[in-house]
């Protein structure tokens, strides 16, 4: 492991723990990888101004990919944004309405818009989306969206997932945790992201690590040589990453950086 050069991270499952806090016990690993010029990249499904609220201290000295792929921004340039045009919105709205107890959340760089008509679950979404504006309709979004989220009370897999594979692959239809499934344009995904880091800094996937917890995740571990899951991953995770670690509340990203440290220092 000491020639790694990139570390990438999800966020909720791996990272964060059940209580989506980062430990303390991360930010101290954070000033080693920097004194070893070890780049950092957060990538998440969430939107941009959640992953900062949490990586608040450190983030002017890390790369955040957000909405699964759709945006990477670098000290608040937007390095990269792939957006959904307003015709695909309509007609995705008009598919998911009729999908039994889903609830749409159209996501851009800056803000959440929620129907009029889901104000009722907006203490369910307030943990990713504290940033929003209520709407009446489609006709009241003023930002370009990169990403649909579709949100389900029970399993998303399950209840959502069926009725809106088959937009595959004209759009990136993922599920991106037992509650939520991601639409957004076609080339988006985390590992499309983390592949154009990796050419701009001359970065090979012999020099990543990536560490990942679900289905959101797959094209990001594969990636990187040294993909882990967690302990607590989807099963399709787990089959691909070539090493697993703690779970998420068990400080498993944490303990695998010690490590690099360790060997890194000790070489």
């Amino acid at each position: 492991m000491k020639h790694i050069k990139m570390i990438v991270t999800d966020m909720d499952g791996t990272l964060l723990n059940s209580n989506h806090k980062v430990s303390k016990r991360f930010f101290k690993i954070f000033e080693h990888l920097q004194q070893h010029n070890i780049l950092f990249v957060a990538a998440s499904g969430r939107p941009y101004y959640s992953i900062v609220e949490k990586l608040k201290s450190i983030k002017k000295d890390i790369t955040i990919v957000v909405e699964n792929g759709g945006l990477i921004i670098k000290d608040e340039n937007v390095i990269l944004a792939h957006t959904l045009n307003f015709n695909t919105l309509r007609q995705l709205y008009n598919l998911v309405i009729n999908i039994n107890d889903t609830y749409p959340i159209f996501c851009s760089k800056d803000k959440a818009f929620i129907l009029k008509t889901n104000d009722r679950m907006i203490e369910t979404f307030s943990e990713y989306y504290s940033d929003y504006t209520i709407i009446d309709s489609l006709d009241d979004i003023n930002k370009d969206i990169i990403k649909i989220a579709l949100y389900h009370s029970l399993n998303s897999e399950e209840h959502i997932f069926p009725y809106v594979s088959h937009l595959s692959p004209e759009l990136s239809v993922v599920v991106s945790g037992n509650n939520w499934v991601d639409i957004s344009e076609a080339k988006t995904n985390k590992g499309y992201a983390i592949t154009l880091i990796q050419k701009h800094y001359g970065i090979s996937p012999e020099e990543t690590m990536a560490f990942g917890d679900y289905n959101n995740d797959l094209e990001l571990l594969k990636c990187a040589k040294y993909s882990y899951a967690m302990a607590n991953a989807h099963s399709n995770v787990k089959a691909i990453a070539n090493f697993e670690t703690l779970s998420n509340d068990n400080f498993g990203v944490e303990m695998v950086l010690e490590k690099l440290i360790s060997e890194r220092s000790y070489n």
